[in-house]
């Protein structure tokens, strides 16, 4: 754990993590804005798997994949995933960092609390899996096996959690500091 916390102590410095922050958004921001849309467009309404925090079932895959045709999973697996194949490292690193930068701000940048930081590293090795677990879905369609859409849906059931858990942990973190800088200007 202290290699942890020495990294991020040599790697939250204001740009860096500002410029992570930027770039791991523009990333996720041309996700929205272009490859989910181009693939939702064969989708007729239906989400696809890795937007689907609460999992899914075999039946769904087999419902998505036929709705989606050939055409669809063919984008799903050339569009979407190859992008989502870089979000989950800037996701991981930058968000570990940015929790880091705060967790410094508060001069609590060590252990319970720097477990935090790991959540984020935890969400994009998940959401690794679970892309890997798409992609050999897509190529084994339609001869899926029920173990296969288990495993990736567990991936991403664990991917929401951990992302949830940190977003959360981040607010909390965000509240104290926040309600710290006013007692200071207060004071002042």
């Amino acid at each position: 754990m202290q290699r942890l916390i020495q990294y991020i102590s040599t790697n939250i410095q204001g740009k860096k993590v500002l410029m992570l922050f930027v770039i791991t958004n523009v990333v996720y921001g041309f996700m929205l804005v272009v490859t989910i849309p181009k693939t939702i467009a064969y989708a007729n309404g239906m989400k696809l798997l890795d937007m689907m925090p609460m999992g899914y079932d075999y039946n769904y895959v087999v419902d998505l994949f036929n709705t989606l045709s050939v055409e669809g999973r063919h984008i799903y697996l050339t569009n979407q995933i190859p992008v989502d194949m870089v979000y989950p490292f800037l996701f991981g690193l930058t968000y570990c960092l940015v929790f880091g930068y705060f967790l410094k701000k508060l001069n609590i940048l060590k252990e319970p609390f720097v477990f935090l930081c790991v959540l984020p590293i935890i969400a994009g090795i998940a959401d690794y899996l679970e892309n890997f677990g798409i992609i050999t879905l897509l190529n084994t369609y339609p001869d899926l096996t029920l173990l296969e859409v288990n495993l990736t849906m567990m991936a991403s059931m664990l991917k929401s959690i951990s992302t949830s858990v940190y977003f959360v942990g981040l607010i909390g973190v965000l509240l104290v500091l926040g309600i710290k800088t006013m007692f200071k200007i207060k004071r002042i």
